[in-house]
């Protein structure tokens, strides 16, 4: 029987490509398998760590606004992904609102200028949390906490800062504001209307 050299000469070509293939799969399998048996760090039960540990966290939260950026290659593959919409959560504290609250203020003020908090606790009556979480569809994620701690219902301190005004919040969410060209023309002073010589205020 003969063989079509066709055929032949396709032969070596699919051979090589399966064969990278096939090396491919293997050491990214060793990857993950390597990764998979590394022991876990140990983790530390003492309390006095465990407290440390959550000061740490907290004070990270309250340091105000944190944005992360996406990579260049995460805005890249986000062509290839179906449309995400922009996810806001929680309670949006602006630099402007934070400014208005002072110490000894009562709870009902507080309400007024921030709004419900999102987290209340009944064992921490005491201590209300303002976290705000937004998450673009382009991939970045922005993160904020301001909390509120009362004594005898008045506001005894707050975290919480370096947040961003009302302003840069809008043109993160829309975009910078675009400023019209009538608005960058020079406007002439208007005259008053003179009736009789006297100028008429009107």
């Amino acid at each position: 029987m003969r063989v079509k050299p066709a055929v032949l000469r396709r032969f070596p070509a699919r051979a090589a490509l399966a064969a990278g293939l096939v090396c491919t799969l293997m050491l990214s399998g060793c990857a993950a398998w390597r990764n998979q048996t590394r022991p876990a760090p140990p983790v530390s039960t003492d309390t006095a760590a465990i407290a440390a540990d959550a000061q740490k966290s907290a004070a990270a939260a309250n340091a105000g606004a944190q944005t992360v950026q996406a990579t260049k290659l995460q805005k890249f593959m986000w062509i290839f992904s179906p449309y995400r919409p922009d996810i806001q959560q929680g309670n949006f504290v602006s630099q402007e609102m934070l400014v208005q609250l002072k110490e000894g203020q009562t709870k009902e003020q507080v309400r007024f200028i921030l709004g419900s908090p999102l987290l209340t606790d009944m064992f921490h009556a005491d201590r209300w949390d303002f976290p705000f979480y937004l998450a673009r569809g382009n991939g970045e994620l922005t993160t904020s906490r301001v909390s509120i701690f009362f004594k005898e219902d008045k506001v005894a301190r707050f975290e919480g800062g370096n947040l961003p005004t009302e302003r840069e919040y809008i043109d993160r969410i829309a975009g910078p504001a675009k400023v019209s060209t009538k608005a960058k023309q020079e406007t002439r002073p208007v005259e008053p209307v003179k009736v009789g010589g006297a100028p008429v205020i009107q």
